[in-house]
Formats: structure tokens, C-alpha cells, sequence
């Protein structure tokens, strides 16, 4: 990619409202294809939001849900270190490294992720697993310090088990939590995904601990029916 992605509505071809004309696919019924598998197919086409992510330059619908979040809530300022964990496909690098202006020759962005990532202009990527003893280090070392905003949208691989696949997003969102409260500047904030279906009390009580706000946020770029969520901490306390 030549530069940072266009913000949001400066794509060309789109409606008065700046929103990219919605354009229906329909996808062949198929013997070789499940009817679940068709309808997921069909609908992704059609998805407001992934057109415009392809409009507009980003890797995928998921930039959206950042881009909302911080435009209410303000958390990736200019100047800001930030650390992506789970960066893949490199979504919240792009609009990461856009808002708080990353130099792409000195970069104040760095994401992590075991899958491969293109490069990002203004963000540094790491192509290693988070949950490695070592990953922690190495983060803070390519960063140059420590940082401002510690962003995750971390999921574990579905196993078609909604109890188990829970449980085990909810395992990154804490790991991620304990990382953010143990690097973090005073100030910072943490934003993580998470899933509604509770077994979060120890969660929420580390967070309230250590930041002056913690709160659910649910984007509209976050499809009605999922059951995801956003935690947003804001305002680490220190140390």
C-alpha cells in the first residue's frame, strides 16, 4: 500500500452520506457448497462494511470498530505509543498508526500476531505469539518504551463450542489485561475485545483497580447478533 489508508467517507464512489453504494451479490446455491456456509458467504458480500473497508483502504471490516471507538472515546491521540495485540490482518495497525500520526521511518506502533501481517506503513509488526514467555519483552523493546494505549482484538480459533470458545477469548483478554497493567503509562488505556457470558468478575476487578473508568463498549461496526464485546479502560492509574 502506497500510504495510510483514507478516513472513513472520503472513499470515492459512495452516497451523499459518504457511505459506498451497497452493491448485491448473491450467491449461487451449490451441492458443493453448505447452505449455512452460502448465507455467511452472501452476507459477508454484502456487508456495508466490508465494502467500505475496500473502498477505503483497510484490511478489513474490523477497522471499523476502532475508528468508532476512538471517534467516541478519544484514546489514540497524536504521539501516542501504541501496542496491538492480535494485529492481524493489520486492520488497527493502519488506523492506529493513522491517528496518532506514526512516523513510517520511526514507527510508534507495534502489533504482534503468530499469522503473517503486510507491512504497515508507520507500524512495526512482529511475527510471533503473544503468549510466548518472551513476547512481553520484545514489545516494549521494539516500541522503545512504554506505551500509551494497549489495544487487543485477540479471539481464540473457534471449535464450534460457544462455552469453550469463550472461556478461551476470555483467557487472552486477561492475559492481555495483565500485560496492559504491568507496561502501560500512567494515563494510558487498554481496550480489549471480550464476549458477553460473564466469567469476567476477576477481570473487571483488576481493571477498576487500576483504571479510573472501565466500561463495555459495543460499536455499530460490531454485527447485532455477535455476542462481542469491548472492554475500554481508560486512565491507568500508575503503578
Amino acid at each position: 500500500m502506497a500510504g495510510p489508508p483514507k478516513r472513513p467517507g472520503s472513499g470515492r464512489g459512495g452516497t451523499a452520506s459518504g457511505q459506498p453504494r451497497v452493491l448485491k451479490t448473491r450467491v449461487k446455491k451449490s451441492g458443493s457448497i453448505k447452505e449455512s456456509s452460502r448465507r455467511w458467504l452472501e452476507r459477508h458480500l454484502n456487508d456495508p462494511y466490508v465494502q467500505r473497508s475496500k473502498a477505503e483502504g483497510y484490511r478489513s471490516r474490523a477497522a471499523y470498530k476502532l475508528i468508532e471507538i476512538d471517534d467516541q472515546h478519544g484514546i489514540l491521540k497524536p504521539g501516542a505509543r501504541v501496542v496491538d495485540l492480535g494485529a492481524a490482518p493489520g486492520g488497527w495497525c493502519q488506523v492506529a498508526a493513522d491517528r496518532v500520526k506514526s512516523p513510517p521511518d520511526r514507527p510508534i506502533v507495534v502489533g504482534i500476531d503468530y499469522l503473517d501481517v503486510d507491512p504497515v506503513p508507520g507500524a512495526t509488526i512482529l511475527k510471533k505469539d503473544f503468549l510466548d514467555a518472551d513476547a512481553p519483552d520484545l514489545l516494549l523493546e521494539t516500541l522503545g518504551g512504554p506505551p500509551d494505549v494497549v489495544l487487543s482484538d485477540m479471539a481464540a480459533p473457534t471449535t464450534g463450542h460457544r462455552r469453550t470458545d469463550h472461556l478461551r477469548t476470555m483467557h487472552l483478554c486477561e492475559v492481555a489485561a495483565d500485560f496492559a497493567v504491568k507496561v502501560l503509562k500512567p494515563g494510558g488505556h487498554f481496550l480489549a475485545k471480550t464476549f458477553q457470558g460473564g466469567t469476567e468478575n476477576e477481570l473487571l476487578a483488576l481493571l477498576k483497580q487500576n483504571f479510573r473508568s472501565v466500561r463495555h463498549v459495543k460499536p455499530p461496526a460490531s454485527r447485532d447478533e455477535s455476542v462481542e464485546l469491548y472492554l475500554l479502560a481508560k486512565d491507568f492509574k500508575g503503578r
